[in-house]
């Protein structure tokens, strides 16, 4: 079921390039040697070949494909080769030479089989990345809401920006909805081309520390990278801090790909302060946050529970913002949107008014509003700093209390388990632990970690059932309370042993306010 709902968004990204008909026509022998920086290790097959598509699923092959049979975590494309040749490739790109293709198949082996296929994506569908704007936003948190922001300001009548991120990918003309947060360079740049059809001169997209280990962005041309934060996170993936950040360094350094223009980064984290230090000096940095050095800052801060005003020092002058975004995390979102905007040279003064119209981001600090008499939130917030920055901001701009609903997910970092509940008790007056995407990992266990992190004196209760939790807490919030719903936002779904159950934060908790006090 999950992964047949992705497909059905991926095939959307397959309809756009065949619409456009994107076709290109290569000498196998020169396929991946025309290529700046792909050194094919062996190649054999016939000496010309029409290449109709660029794909490592199998399953989205069509005649006249080249098919990269992509080694991964759980499995290896090598294993879909069959499929990939019924369906017509007639050009297999591979890191093993232990492969038999057909007469008429051309088959190449490669070093690093992700890295050809980014750099091949790019070379097949005429890097679109070089004739547009591109501005590249990673980070553990922030990276959405940012994202949209930019987009939002950059927007103007009769001149579209194009988006690639978490919620849904914005082509210019229509929007689809997303799939992966970075996805694969086969994808990427089809979209980037399909933005500039439609009149794009800048896009913007989320880097994740992923899309960049498996090089989905490699040799991606970035006009701006902009640097958000960096805090506990998919350390199942990457081991350490120390390796999540070096993978977040490579977008900035030239190791991933060009240099970019302008580093736009945040002043206040102790990595991005590291960051500062090892970039080349080639490099324009420009910093964003809270303290005194930082090129956009915001003093003067006033927050309540319709946003937030405060003052921007700026290298624009001063001015006074007043932002539609609640809580102080995302003054730091809107001061990044801002720098980012100076450095593709654009009008600070025009996106401080523009930021009155923004409407956020669905699935992060969304109110659910059903006439009830309490406030009730829902937010992505599914690490121990995006939980404490959600909570922490929700209790400054509430009289009474602040109950939270929220989760681990299974198969993933269990160090950050206990951190989530020592945050919770620690910022919440109440709390519901519940399931999460726990995949194929038993609840037990995943609340055996949790439980870990229980704070004495901390009221917290354990309940399997995620509908069942909030419909806990929406019960025990009383008049000027607030319940954060965190975890999930836009997600529709929980993951449990590789099956999609249907199950959207937004629509339940909606349902629930509903039936108690209307029913």
């Amino acid at each position: 079921m999950m992964d047949e709902i992705k497909e059905v968004m991926k095939d959307n990204i397959q309809e756009m390039s065949s619409v456009e008909q994107i076709k290109s026509r290569v000498t196998s022998p020169r396929l991946l040697n025309e290529v700046k920086g792909i050194e094919p290790l062996s190649n054999n097959g016939r000496a010309n070949q029409t290449i109709q598509s660029v794909s490592s699923d199998s399953r989205r092959v069509v005649p006249g494909s080249a098919f990269f049979a992509i080694p991964g975590n759980r499995t290896n494309g090598e294993l879909y080769l069959q499929e990939a040749l019924d369906r017509g490739a007639k050009v297999v790109v591979s890191e093993s030479s232990n492969i038999d293709v057909p007469t008429g198949v051309t088959k190449i082996k490669v070093d690093n089989a992700r890295k050809a296929l980014a750099r091949f994506s790019k070379h097949f569908y005429n890097s679109p990345d070089e004739a547009m704007s591109l501005i590249g936003i990673t980070g553990t948190n922030g990276k959405t809401t940012v994202s949209s922001l930019t987009r939002h300001l950059l927007e103007e009548q009769g001149r579209p920006v194009g988006l690639i991120g978490t919620v849904q990918y914005n082509l210019g003309d229509r929007d689809v909805p997303s799939f992966k947060t970075t996805p694969e360079a086969s994808d990427i740049y089809p979209m980037l081309k399909s933005m500039l059809a439609a009149g794009c001169r800048s896009a913007v997209m989320e880097v994740s520390s992923h899309g960049i280990h498996q090089h989905r962005v490699n040799g991606i041309n970035l006009e701006i990278a902009a640097f958000m934060n960096l805090t506990r996170d998919h350390l199942d993936y990457h081991g350490s801090m120390e390796e999540y950040y070096r993978e977040k360094r490579k977008l900035f350094n030239g190791t991933n790909g060009p240099l970019p223009k302008v580093a736009v980064i945040n002043g206040d984290c102790p990595y991005g302060q590291r960051l500062m230090q090892e970039l080349p000096p080639q490099v324009q940095i420009l910093t964003f946050g809270f303290n005194e050095n930082c090129q956009f800052r915001a003093k003067s801060l006033t927050l309540d529970s319709e946003g937030s005003k405060f003052v921007l020092e700026s290298p624009s002058g001063s001015t006074v913002v007043v932002s539609p975004l609640i809580g102080r995390y995302n003054v730091s979102n809107v001061l990044a949107a801002f720098a980012i905007i100076h450095a593709m040279r654009e009008d600070v003064s025009k996106a401080v008014q523009k930021l009155k119209k923004f409407q956020g981001v669905s699935g992060r600090m969304e109110t659910i509003d059903k006439g009830q008499p309490y406030r009730v939130v829902v937010d992505y917030a599914h690490t121990p700093d995006a939980l404490l920055n959600a909570l922490e901001m929700l209790k400054e701009c509430t009289k009474g209390k602040v109950r939270v609903v929220f989760g681990c997910g299974g198969d993933r970092d269990k160090g950050k388990r206990l951190e989530m509940t020592r945050v919770a008790c620690a910022a919440a007056d109440q709390i519901w632990a519940t399931s999460d995407n726990p995949r194929t990992e038993s609840i037990d266990s995943i609340f055996a970690d949790m439980k870990k992190g229980v704070c004495k004196g901390s009221e917290v209760y354990f309940v399997e059932d995620r509908r069942r939790a909030i419909d806990l807490a929406l019960e025990a919030a009383d008049e000027d309370d607030c319940v954060l719903i965190a975890g999930k936002g836009h997600e529709t779904y929980q993951e449990i042993q590789y099956t999609a159950i249907p199950f959207d934060d937004r629509a339940v908790a909606a349902d629930l306010l509903v039936a108690k006090l209307y029913g």
